[in-house]
């Protein structure tokens, strides 16, 4: 019983240990999330990973509010409004949550194909559209903070100022 006795205490601090480990890996995995810097009005997690911003009073950020225009001029058809999906493509406000951003990005590049017996599944690919590929953080930024439910459906009524960083880098890729 002795021994029993004097285990029992070092199994509960190795379980304790272990649920405290498990619990901070969910918490860094879970957090692609919260903006850790921010770059000339672009949002970035701790792993450089592109997100997005909401002050206190509403105000989006400029990828937030430019990615819900740009959702609605080029996905929204397929995959309905708001990132909510539809009977014909899947809610990307919970891919934008759900999928690694370098994945997202490669489906929305290449395109991706999924046909068997249980779906029938064909994303088209946008690598050479640019009205897609010069937002394309954006349209993920606005689509991970509407499946956090940060930002609610409809237009953002309240946006940062575009900076001149982010002006340029779209002239830039539009060729102007």
């Amino acid at each position: 019983m002795t021994r029993l006795a004097s285990a029992l205490p070092r199994a509960l601090a190795a379980l304790a240990l272990l649920a405290s480990a498990a619990t901070a890996q969910d918490a860094e995995k879970a957090d692609n999330i919260t903006a850790a810097s921010n770059e000339d009005g672009r949002y970035y997690t701790a792993d450089g990973v592109p997100t997005y911003n909401i002050a206190p009073d509403g105000t989006v950020d400029w990828l937030t509010y430019s990615g819900f225009r740009r959702y609605h001029s080029e996905c929204h058809v397929c995959h309905g409004p708001e990132g909510e999906g539809s009977s014909y493509a899947p809610a990307l406000k919970n891919s934008a949550i759900a999928m690694d951003y370098y994945d997202f990005v490669d489906v929305v590049t290449n395109g991706r194909k999924k046909v068997n017996a249980a779906q029938n599944s064909v994303m088209p690919s946008f690598g050479q559209n640019s009205n897609v590929m010069c937002y394309l953080d954006d349209i993920y930024v606005y689509l991970k903070a509407r499946g956090t439910g940060a930002v609610p459906r409809g237009r953002p009524a309240k946006k940062e100022a575009k900076s001149d960083a982010i002006r340029q880098a779209e002239a830039d890729c539009l060729g102007q």
